[in-house]
C-alpha cells in the first residue's frame, strides 16, 4: 500500500442502516444534525439581542420546511436529466433521503418561510436573519458530512495527502480503482465553519444589524462556493463553459457585496427594536373610523 494511501481519508463503507425494515441514511441524520445546531445557535444569539429563544422555534416551524422544498425544487430545476431526460424518473424528484438539495433554493424559499414566521410572531426579518446567518454556516458544514457518507459531489484527483478514497462502486468513469480525488465536501466544512466564527467575531466587533450579517454570511459563504465549484468533478449543467452553480455564486455573491454596503450606510449600527411597528395613533382612528361605519 502506497503511503499516499495510508495518508488519505476513507470514505465510509455505508451511508443507510435498516431498522428492521425503516432505513435510516446518514445523508438524512447530517440535515437533521445541522438543524438542530443552526436552532442552538440562533436561539442564543436571538436571546442576546433581546428576544425571546422560543419564537426561534416557531418561526422555524415555517423557515424549515420551505427550505427543504426549495432545496430540492433548486436542485432538479437545475440538474433535470436525472429525473425528466432519457431514461430519468420523474417520481425519484420527490426521492429527497437520496441527496440533493440545492443551497440557493433552500434560502430563497427558507427566508420566504422565515418572512412568514417573524410576521406571525410580530418579529422584523432583518434582526432575525442576522441572528440566523452563523448558524446557517454551521448547519451547511454539519450538513456536507452526507455527501461524505453517500461519496459524491467530490473534486479531482490528487497525490495530496489529504486525498479522498472513493470505493469503485462510487468512482467516475475513466479512473483508476485506488485514485483519491479532492475531498471538496471536508474544504467546504471548514470554510463554514471558519465564516462561522468570521461573523460571529465581525458582528460583535462592528455591532452589525439591519441584515448586514446575514449579507456577510452570503459574501462569504458564495466565495466559498466559487472556488470549490471549480474543483468538482460531478456532471454539472453549465453556462458559457462554467457550471451553473459558479455563475450563481458570482452573481448572488456581487449582490450581497452590495446590499451589505449601501444598508450600512442607510442604516449603520444595530437594530433598535426587533418587534415589527405597532400601529399608530393615526391607523387605530382610521380602524374606529371605519367600523364606525
Amino acid at each position: 500500500m502506497s503511503a499516499a494511501v495510508l495518508a488519505s481519508i476513507p470514505s465510509p463503507s455505508q451511508g443507510v442502516w435498516h431498522l428492521g425494515p425503516f432505513p435510516v441514511r446518514a445523508y438524512a441524520i447530517a440535515i437533521l444534525l445541522g438543524i438542530v445546531a443552526a436552532l442552538w445557535l440562533t436561539r442564543r444569539r436571538w436571546a442576546e439581542r433581546g428576544g425571546d429563544p422560543d419564537t426561534v422555534l416557531e418561526i422555524s416551524f415555517w423557515a424549515v420546511p420551505f427550505g427543504i422544498v426549495g432545496g430540492r425544487i433548486y436542485h432538479v430545476i437545475t440538474s433535470p436529466q436525472a429525473y425528466f431526460g432519457e431514461g430519468g424518473d420523474p417520481v425519484r424528484a420527490l426521492f429527497i433521503w437520496e441527496g440533493g438539495l440545492g443551497i440557493w433554493g433552500a434560502v430563497a424559499f427558507g427566508a420566504v418561510g422565515a418572512w412568514i414566521g417573524c410576521r406571525r410572531q410580530g418579529v422584523r426579518l432583518a434582526p432575525f436573519a442576522d441572528a440566523l446567518a452563523p448558524g446557517l454556516l454551521v448547519a451547511q458544514a454539519i450538513g456536507r458530512l452526507g455527501n461524505w457518507f453517500n461519496q459524491e459531489l467530490f473534486g479531482g484527483p490528487t497525490t495530496l495527502p489529504w486525498g479522498l478514497q472513493i470505493d469503485d462502486a462510487h468512482l467516475p468513469a475513466g479512473f483508476e480503482s485506488g485514485t483519491l480525488f479532492h475531498p471538496t465536501f471536508l474544504y467546504e466544512i471548514l470554510w463554514n465553519l471558519a465564516g462561522a466564527a468570521v461573523l460571529v467575531w465581525a458582528d460583535r466587533r462592528f455591532k452589525l444589524g439591519h441584515g448586514r450579517v446575514f449579507w456577510l454570511y452570503v459574501v462569504i459563504y458564495t466565495t466559498g462556493r466559487l472556488w470549490i465549484e471549480l474543483v468538482r468533478i460531478d456532471p454539472a449543467n453549465t453556462i458559457l463553459g462554467l457550471r451553473v452553480n459558479v455563475w450563481t455564486s458570482i452573481i448572488v455573491g456581487l449582490g450581497a457585496l452590495v446590499a451589505f454596503v449601501v444598508v450600512g450606510r442607510r442604516h449603520p449600527g444595530r437594530d433598535t427594536t426587533l418587534l415589527l411597528a405597532p400601529p399608530t395613533v393615526q391607523d387605530d382612528e382610521e380602524s374606529t373610523s371605519d367600523a364606525a361605519r
